[in-house]
This record gives C-alpha cells, sequence and structure tokens, in this order.
C-alpha cells in the first residue's frame, strides 16, 4: 500500500497544472509537436538532477541555507517571467501546430526551455525534497526501491508531458486552437508570470 501511495502522489504532482505544463502548452500550440515533446524530455532531464540530489541529500542542505534557497527560487522566478513576457510580446505571431512548421531554434533551444524551467523551480526541489526523505532509509538495501522510484518519476514527466505535446497538436485541436492563438499565447505568459511571481514572493 505504502508503495502504490507513493506511486499515485507521484502522479498526482506530475498532472497537476504548473509552469512545466504551461510551458508545454505555449511550445506545442506555437511551434509544433516536436518542440512540445523537446520541451518534455527537458523537464525529464531536469527530474534526474532532482532526484540525484535528493538521493545524495544536497537538497536538504539547500532548504536549510536561506541564502542558496533565495538564489535558486529568485533565478527560477525571473526565468519564467521571462519567459511569460516573451510569450506575451509575441502573442499573435509564429503560431503554427502544423508537423512541418519552421523554427529557428533547434531541439535543444526547447531541451534547455524544459531543463531550466522545471530544475530552476524551488517547488519541484522541495517536493523531492519531501518524497525522498520518505522512500530513502538508512538501510542500504532500500537503495534499489529507490532508484526505481526515481526512473518512475523520470518516466511519469516524460511520458505526460509528451502526450499533452501529442494532443494539443492533434488534428481534433488544431482547428480550434487556431482561434485561440492570440489569447491562448496571452494566457500562457500570464500564467507563467504568476508561477514566477509567486515563487518570487512566496515565504
Amino acid at each position: 500500500m505504502e508503495v502504490l501511495g507513493l506511486a499515485f502522489l507521484g502522479l498526482l504532482i506530475v498532472i497537476s497544472p504548473g509552469a512545466d505544463f504551461v510551458l508545454v502548452l505555449k511550445n506545442s500550440v506555437n511551434l509544433g509537436r516536436k518542440a512540445g515533446i523537446y520541451t518534455a524530455i527537458g523537464i525529464s532531464i531536469a527530474i534526474c538532477i532532482h532526484i540525484s540530489y535528493s538521493m545524495l541529500g544536497i537538497s536538504y542542505l539547500i532548504s536549510q541555507n536561506e541564502l542558496l534557497f533565495s538564489l535558486v527560487r529568485y533565478t527560477g522566478s525571473a526565468y519564467l517571467i521571462y519567459l511569460g513576457v516573451k510569450g506575451i510580446i509575441t502573442a499573435g505571431s509564429g503560431f503554427d501546430i502544423n508537423e512541418t512548421a519552421k523554427s529557428e531554434a533547434g531541439p535543444a533551444h526547447y531541451l534547455v526551455q524544459g531543463f531550466l524551467c522545471n530544475v530552476l523551480n524551488p517547488k519541484t526541489m522541495l517536493f523531492f525534497l519531501s518524497i525522498f526523505s520518505q522512500v530513502i532509509s538508512p538501510d542500504s538495501d532500500n537503495q534499489l526501491s529507490v532508484l526505481l522510484y526515481g526512473l518512475y518519476m523520470i518516466m511519469l514527466h516524460a511520458v505526460w508531458f509528451s502526450l499533452i505535446a501529442i494532443l494539443l497538436t492533434s488534428k481534433v485541436f488544431q482547428t480550434r486552437l487556431m482561434k485561440m492563438k492570440k489569447r491562448l499565447n496571452q494566457a500562457c505568459g500570464a500564467g507563467l508570470i504568476s508561477f514566477g511571481a509567486i515563487l518570487a514572493i512566496k515565504s
């Protein structure tokens, strides 16, 4: 039951709308399925970082160091606000969810966007600190279970956000999204700015 509970908790955290979801949404509807999927992969790579320092106990040290934690929080907030402002400014342009849509930016650009959006989010850091404090124990035999749970979380993020990208770029949604282009971009931008501001002011 404990394993199922942790698995379900991980699922709830992943599917809860947040900055990652907004970024995947924005990139998918504006630049196509591949951009959304690469963003999802970037997010899942960031999860590897969270899991690594959680297992090493570094996240606990960061959360106890006010200066270092503030640096992470404000850097993450600034990046989300930057993405949001950029999205609002370009809300009426560059909207093409066609699979053949062209962009000056390559796959690495979206990988980095997804990676930074997630890895600089202190809420994600604290989530992994709390969840792995329940999974990790002094028992050396427990390490395999911890590793498997970490792999589960990585896979969960990659699959969920890739499915979001695929769904949003499907034929069923294309016509509706085209009509909602400008407002959707503005909403995504406002959402990212809001997430960034909340992270900056929340103690």
